[in-house]
């Protein structure tokens, strides 16, 4: 019987975020990636979205280990809700363990978690897998690739990757290890498709910093960067910009404090002499000298540029004579929040730079041409797009047809499918458990679909509570019904309308016959039928109606 490898995405597919990836192989299992993903607007209350591991708890002691390709939150978000539950050992490089460990201090997990560090160039055993890691250039530092080795061949697993030929910490990604791979024959690419749509190549990193130079000369303005408090080379740049204009930066927000710590202390970032400075310190420079670069990129509701937005951060009072640098793309979804965030920096006379064709923003994704250089130089036998919504995988599917590849060769899977694939063929085999587990504050996975259906419900038409005082001697009603209401109309204003609801909640318990051990179910199930009913009828709304029996 022939030998099989399985790739079992548990999240990153016709998604963005909550990257994670199952391989198995011989018994054995290897992970790679456990992102988070951020919850949409109609996910009242969640905090995040991470992926369903119950097929990893199923399988913990056929587990050999998490395999890391970077810190960012929709690769490493969810380690330490699953570390709960699978306790396993990580392996990732120097910076994006530092980031890890911060989530594992955060989580009471340090003492418990084996947190192993590798370099590029350098690989790992991990049962029948051998994992090399590959320096490749990214949004944050110390990206990595796979070569996942196993006797049955090499699966080149990409992860978030672009091609710099002159990135920050001349670092350029190692391009002739991918070639040497193709050369040597490798079964099988999963490669990351978020630019895909995009024809051509992604600017290098260094075009920012050329924008930097050029903002921060010859400017009177106080400056203010907002950028993702992980691209650490993006706020080196800043930093330069800033020394060779003899200005001083302060640094506010909890997680670009973080990440500053993180990265200094590593050596990821240099820090030119005499430029950083206390936030609080800082006031008394005159303005032009003065850079602070802050969190709120996305236009997050508690981030430091929000607050100094809507003046209530503590330290930072906005105003004519401020330029607020905009270094970022809103990610989707995020437009209408950061869109709050410009209009009332204007509102404030703040001068707001935010314009795309200025290269404020770089994306640290390969475009169409990139994407075919690893094509290229891989050359796989087989190939899964990762890492994308449906029309992503479907372009990147396209792509590799386009140069060559057979399309029987191509695996468009869904999250929990199993792909599985011999030396010679390649099909989809089956599914495992799989989906989103909500994160609502402490809570992991206590809010499912049903409270989601309610919040939703509570959210879009409110509620009404009818309390029924009911005689425990006889079964008779002792009064009228109460009406109460939240978020529906204001019962003031409509007294007809609860009058009307008091009758037909009335007229439904008199229909259920008074006898003495009446079941309070039918009861709550008469009147909530007749007052939902009259409701929609009258008002074309459906709120949720809640019936409460108290016997007196």
């Amino acid at each position: 019987m022939a030998e099989k490898l399985k790739i079992i995405p548990l999240g990153g597919l016709n998604e963005i975020g909550k990257n994670m990836t199952a391989y198995e192989y011989g018994g054995e299992i290897i992970v790679v990636d456990c992102g988070m993903a951020f919850p949409g607007d109609d996910m009242y209350g969640i905090d995040s979205i991470i992926p369903d591991v119950t097929y990893l708890i199923k399988n913990r002691a056929r587990i050999r280990g998490l395999f890391i390709t970077h810190g960012h939150e929709d690769h490493v978000g969810a380690i330490p809700y699953v570390l709960k539950q699978v306790n396993i050992p990580i392996y990732c490089t120097r910076f994006t363990a530092g980031l890890i460990r911060l989530k594992l201090e955060e989580h009471q997990l340090v003492k418990s978690t084996k947190l192993i560090t590798v370099d590029p160039g350098k690989s790992v055993r991990a049962g029948k897998f051998t994992v090399e890691f590959i320096h490749v250039n990214h949004s944050i530092a110390d990206s990595v690739a796979f070569a996942i080795h196993t006797k049955m061949g090499i699966v080149v697993h990409t992860g978030d990757f672009k091609i710099d030929s002159t990135p920050i910490d001349g670092e350029v990604i190692d391009l002739a290890r991918f070639g040497e791979l193709g050369k040597e024959g490798v079964l099988a690419l999963c490669a990351d498709s978020t630019n895909v749509e995009r024809p051509g190549f992604t600017p290098s990193e260094k075009t920012v910093g050329a924008t930097f130079a050029r903002q921060f000369q010859n400017c009177d303005e106080r400056i203010i960067v907002t950028t993702f408090a992980s691209n650490v080379h993006r706020i080196q740049q800043v930093l330069d910009a800033a020394a060779q204009c003899g200005r001083k930066v302060a640094v506010t927000g909890r997680s670009m404090e973080n990440m500053m710590k993180v990265s200094t202390e590593l050596g990821y970032m240099r820090v030119p002499k005499n430029t950083l400075m206390d936030i609080s310190k800082i006031k008394s420079l005159p303005k032009n000298k003065q850079v602070i670069v802050t969190t709120g990129s996305q236009g997050e509701e508690m981030s430091a540029l929000y607050r100094m937005a809507f003046s209530t951060h503590k330290q930072v009072e906005l105003g004519a004579g401020d330029k607020v640098i905009i270094s970022a793309s809103a990610i989707p979804g995020n437009e209408v929040t950061v869109g709050r965030v410009v209009n009332e920096l204007f509102r404030k006379g703040v001068k707001v730079v935010y314009n795309k064709a200025d290269m404020l923003h770089v994306s640290g994704h390969a475009c169409q041409e990139e994407l075919k250089i690893i094509h290229a130089l891989t050359k796989p036998r087989f190939f899964i797009p990762l890492h994308g919504e449906q029309r992503m995988l479907q372009i990147h599917s396209q792509l590799a047809q386009d140069m060559g590849m057979d399309r029987s060769h191509i695996a468009i899977a869904d999250n929990g499918s199993v792909i599985e694939m011999t030396t010679k063929t390649l099909k989809l085999n089956g599914t495992v458990p799989s989906g989103e587990v909500y994160v609502d504050g402490s809570g992991v996975g206590d809010v499912g679909a049903v409270v989601m259906r309610d919040r939703k419900r509570l959210a879009e038409d409110g509620m009404v509570v009818v309390v029924l005082p009911i005689s425990s001697h006889n079964g008779d009603l002792l009064a009228p019904p109460e009406i109460i209401t939240r978020g529906f109309i204001y019962v003031k204003e409509s007294g007809d309308l609860m009058k009307d609801l008091q009758t037909v909640a009335m007229d439904a318990a008199d229909s259920i016959s008074r006898r003495r051990g009446r079941d309070d179910g039918e009861l709550r199930g008469a009147v909530k039928s007749a007052v939902s009913s009259y409701l929609f009828k009258n008002t074309k709304r459906s709120p949720m109606v809640i019936p409460v029996v108290t016997r007196l």
